[in-house]
């Protein structure tokens, strides 16, 4: 017996717990999601996804992974206000290739010197010791304009984080405190001044445009997340509140593990891979985002199946491509 077709625009009717869900009629368009709803996920598929999740976070060499991470650059200082804005440098650098930004990373930081801090509350000295400093679109200029603004932020407000946590407390989502805190940022070192430079504008970018903000969301995975050899738990926020920094390889591991159904790299799609991911840790969500980045750099994770280059994965056994 077929099953009876709905009238177009009437809702879908609720299963009752334990009912097997209906058969679809051959021919019949699956019924789309929501943009921005997490997908479905069940029973065994769900306890199979989070097992395999937790296997790839268990089995991570995590100092060996983090020696090729910008934030390895943080745990070579120990004052808190050198971390954040050396965090701040790393992430802000942390796109292209990852042995040439970890070069421009340790370059910029040397011509600082130790205590960038202390460097920073002089502008003509950050500067000058910034003269000549480029890494793909970026000139000297923007990244004394980051330093210097990030320091003034730092002082006034006591911390970057306590600067963050207060545009939180005044009642705005993440995406539009992470909003303000940038902009005070920009305003305080000049970067606002310079709106068609290209380099001013990446190097701190508007989360209110709708771009996923990987480097900035990365910023606040490391100072926020619970000291944990990669992550420095530095700022009053609880972790809850963060998004999973989306690039290509998030992107990728995230729509091929049923994460998420979307394509792009956008805002929606951090959003969308955090709520799925936040149904196996509502505390802490993004913990698995540091083991699922470099598995996706080291699979090179493809669009398909591919016996090669999945070999060893470990969530192949949950990937779309590889579904009996």
């Amino acid at each position: 017996m077929r099953a009876p077709r709905r009238v177009a625009g009437e809702p879908a009717p609720r299963r009752v717990a334990g009912e097997p869900a209906p058969r679809r009629v051959a021919g019949e368009p699956a019924p789309r999601r929501v943009a921005g709803e997490p997908a479905p996920r069940r029973g065994a598929k769900s306890a199979a996804l989070q097992a395999a999740l937790d296997e790839v976070r268990a089995r991570c060499a995590v100092a060996e992974r983090r020696a090729q991470d910008p934030v390895d650059f943080v745990h070579l200082y120990t004052n808190p206000a050198d971390q954040e804005l050396v965090a701040l440098i790393a992430a802000s650098l942390a796109f292209g290739n990852v042995k040439a930004l970890r070069a421009k990373i340790a370059e910029a930081l040397d011509r600082l010197g130790p205590e960038i801090a202390l460097t920073a509350d002089d502008p003509r000295a950050v500067s000058a010791r910034l003269r000549g400093f480029r890494h793909r679109v970026y000139r000297d200029r923007d990244v004394a304009a980051l330093v210097v603004g990030a320091r003034r932020v730092q002082r006034a407000s006591g911390s970057l984080g306590a600067a963050f946590a207060a545009e939180l407390s005044q009642g705005r989502d993440l995406r539009q405190a992470l909003g303000a805190w940038v902009r005070a940022i920009r305003r305080a070192g000049g970067l606002d001044r310079r709106p068609g430079d290209r380099g001013a504008a990446h190097i701190l970018p508007d989360p209110e445009k709708g771009s996923a903000t990987k480097r900035l969301m990365l910023l606040l995975r490391w100072m926020i997340r619970p000291a944990d050899g990669v992550d420095l738990g530095l700022w009053p926020v609880p972790p809850s509140a963060l998004l999973i920094p989306v690039d290509v390889h998030i992107q990728k591991l995230g729509y091929n593990i049923g994460l998420t159904d979307r394509r792009g790299a956008t805002w929606k799609t951090a959003e969308e891979i955090t709520a799925a991911l936040r149904g196996f840790d509502p505390v802490d969500p993004v913990k698995y985002d540091f083991a699922l980045c470099h598995l996706g750099m080291l699979q090179q994770c493809p669009s398909r199946r591919d016996p090669v280059r999945c070999e060893g994965c470990g969530v192949k056994a949950v990937c779309r491509h590889w579904e009996p």
